[in-house]
Order: structure tokens, then C-alpha cells, then sequence
């Protein structure tokens, strides 16, 4: 009797053990992904002088004296680059955008879980995720010294009313794909967006994509279908769900880039949190019909579910900062690294995520399971590069 007594325990904290385990593993495999990340920029900000070098090279054969200049002027050059050989802010822009998607992830499901899953409350919890970040964003505004307001005319939401949108939708959908079904398998779905991005692009806004990537389509849709078959915790609703968020991704990329020209927005929005802080306020206010209109006649009793269950409280408010946070994180990062860079990191998060959420949260990883996440991501990473490999060479 003692020994069955036992046992329960000694399971608990083999559970215990193995989650602290893998949280310390998934940290310190973002920590050694981020000193890559920051190799590989510095490695290419490295031949960006070096063809610096070559131009001005040929420049200075002109004369003694321009040579002298530009001999100086490469020494000058040369002994920054060596300085600044590692970024340490993007290091760290890295660093805490990896991290943050990755207890986003943890705290999203666990308030989706102790809620009741896909039956619970998704759209509510999706809506005040957004409403988290709002509050942050306001605040950050109103603090001396934090962060300048956007000085952006009536005109200029309106125009950004699309990307908005698309963004809320996005974000919902993503939320219920994640409630409905394992976080890997929502995150295997999720990796397939350039699918949706390149048939939108070509069919919906004129720019049509090359017939490299459209090959490079094979092993991202194949990997999926493939993920599916020996998904456990397979369900349609979980894919139909990360498929809406996609195109809905897809869309508000190729919205934002026409918001973009938009003459004088940058300049009057300041900076890149004020525009992604925009976005996030307008996105929760289009999401409160939707909150009415699903949920709202249960909304008094999700407020008695966080009373009676904190758990939900503090991982709905959690899971609202890190996904305010990551999110603005990931497009600073993005702003200071370059094409291949980002097709790295991108695709380097989404193992991390996929793997690591799954040790911590218990949920199943085949064989099959695996192999089809890494055939998605592959060719995920292949599509962001194959134009530039086959321009190279």
C-alpha cells in the first residue's frame, strides 16, 4: 500500500522534473540559436564592406592621394566591423522574441485548456489578449520617456484599417487552431503560410512568384499532409483554423507592404512599435463584435471561470504581453537583419517552438509527426532563398 501510495508522487515529480528540463533545454537552444543568428548577420554585414572595399578599390587606382583617402577610410571601416563584430541589441532582439513566442505558446494553451478548450472560450481569450497589449501600448505612450506618441491623421487609420483586420483575424484564428488541436501540429499548419502568401500574391495582387518557389510549394503542403496522418490529437477544426489564420496572414503582409507607400506614414508614425501599437489597438476593437457576437452571452462566465480558476487569469494576462511583446520584437528584429537571416530565424523558431512546446505540455511527437515538420520547414526555408541561390549562382 505505501509502495502504490508512492507512486503518484514519484510520477508528479518525474513530470515536474522533465518540464523544468526541457524549459532549461528549449533556453538555452534559443541562446545558442541567437549567437548564430548574430554570426550570420555580422557575416553578411562582413561582405557588405568587402564589396565596399572592392568598389572603393577601384576608385583608388585613379591616384596617389584618392588611394591614400580611401586606404584610410577602409582602416576606419575595417576597425569598426571589428568592433561591432557582434551585435549585441540584435542578440538580444533574438534572444527575447524567441523566448516570448515560445512561453506565449505555453501560457495561450494553458488558458485555453483550463477554460475548456475549443468549447470554452477561445474568442474571448484571443480578444483580451489583444486588449493586454493595448493597455501596454497606452501606457508606453503616456509615460514620460517611454515612447513618443504617433502623430498619424484620421485618414491614416483609416488607411490602416485593412492591415488591422487582417491582423485580428489572424491572431483569432490562430488562437481557436491552438484550442482546438496540439500547439506542434497548429504550428506545423501555421509554417505552411507561404502557400497562402504566394497564391494570394499571384492571383489577388499581380505579383507573381517565381516557378522555383512554386516548386518549393511541393514539400511545404507535402510535410503538412504528411504531419496530419499520425496526428493524435488531429482535429479538422484545428486545421481549417491555422489555414484561415494563414491567408488572413498572407493578406495583411501584402496590405501592409501598399500601406507602406503610403507617402509620409513612416515619418509620421515614428517608429516601429508605434505602428505595430496602432494595429494592435484597432485589431482589439474590431474584435469585440466578433467577442458579442460568439461569446458574449457567456462573457459573466468566464469572468466566475478566472475567479474560480487563476490559472486562466494570470495566463490570459501573461500570454497578452509575451504575444504583444514577441510580436514587436520579431519586426525590429526583422528591420535590422537581412532577407536570408530572417528566413533562418524564422524557420529555426518554429522548430524550437514545435519541439519544445511539445516536451512541456506533454504532447505527442511520432516519427511521422517529425518528419513531416522538418520536410514544412524545409521547405519553407528553401522558398525564402531558392531566388537568391539560383541568382548567386
Amino acid at each position: 500500500r505505501a509502495g502504490r501510495r508512492k507512486a503518484p508522487v514519484t510520477r508528479c515529480a518525474g513530470r515536474k522534473k522533465e518540464s523544468e528540463m526541457a524549459r532549461t533545454g528549449v533556453v538555452v537552444l534559443v541562446a545558442l540559436w541567437c549567437g548564430v543568428a548574430s554570426a550570420l548577420n555580422s557575416r553578411e554585414a562582413s561582405r557588405a564592406v568587402g564589396r565596399g572595399r572592392a568598389r572603393a578599390g577601384g576608385v583608388s587606382t585613379q591616384s596617389w592621394s584618392a588611394g591614400r583617402e580611401v586606404l584610410s577610410t577602409e582602416r576606419g571601416v575595417s576597425g569598426g566591423a571589428a568592433k561591432s563584430s557582434v551585435d549585441v541589441s540584435l542578440l538580444l532582439y533574438f534572444f527575447f522574441w524567441y523566448l516570448g513566442n515560445y512561453y506565449y505558446n505555453i501560457t495561450n494553451k494553458l488558458a485555453l485548456k483550463y477554460s475548456g478548450g475549443s468549447a470554452g472560450y477561445p474568442m474571448t481569450i484571443a480578444s483580451l489578449q489583444l486588449g493586454v497589449g493595448v493597455v501596454y501600448a497606452l501606457f508606453a505612450w503616456v509615460a514620460p520617456d517611454l515612447r513618443t506618441p504617433p502623430t498619424i491623421s484620421v485618414d491614416d487609420v483609416f488607411k490602416m484599417v485593412p492591415v488591422s483586420f487582417c491582423a485580428m483575424m489572424a491572431h483569432c484564428a490562430s488562437v481557436f487552431a491552438l484550442s482546438a488541436g496540439a500547439v506542434s501540429f497548429g504550428q506545423i499548419v501555421k509554417a505552411a503560410e507561404p502557400a497562402f502568401a504566394a497564391v494570394l500574391s499571384t492571383f489577388v495582387y499581380g505579383r507573381p512568384i517565381s516557378t522555383a518557389k512554386w516548386l518549393c510549394l511541393i514539400p511545404v503542403i507535402g510535410g503538412v499532409v504528411l504531419a496530419s496522418v499520425k496526428e493524435l490529437d488531429f482535429a479538422v477544426s484545428a486545421l481549417v483554423s491555422a489555414s484561415a489564420a494563414n491567408m488572413f496572414a498572407a493578406i495583411k503582409g501584402n496590405e501592409n507592404k501598399k500601406l507602406m507607400t503610403t507617402p509620409g506614414l513612416k515619418d509620421r508614425l515614428g517608429t516601429v512599435g508605434n505602428q505595430f501599437a496602432v494595429t494592435t489597438i484597432l485589431a482589439f476593437l474590431f474584435s469585440l463584435p466578433l467577442l458579442v457576437f460568439t461569446e458574449g452571452g457567456k462573457f459573466s462566465d468566464f469572468l466566475q471561470i478566472c475567479k474560480d480558476k487563476p490559472v486562466v487569469f494570470h495566463n490570459l494576462i501573461l500570454s497578452g504581453l509575451y504575444f504583444y511583446g514577441y510580436n514587436e520584437l520579431a519586426t525590429m528584429t526583422i528591420k535590422k537583419t537581412s532577407a536570408i537571416t530572417q528566413s533562418v530565424a524564422n524557420t529555426a523558431k518554429r522548430v524550437i517552438i514545435i519541439i519544445g512546446v511539445a516536451i512541456v505540455l506533454g504532447e505527442s511527437l511520432p516519427f511521422a509527426k517529425l518528419l513531416g515538420s522538418a520536410i514544412c520547414i524545409g521547405g519553407v526555408f528553401l522558398y525564402s532563398i531558392i531566388d537568391q541561390l539560383l541568382a548567386a549562382y
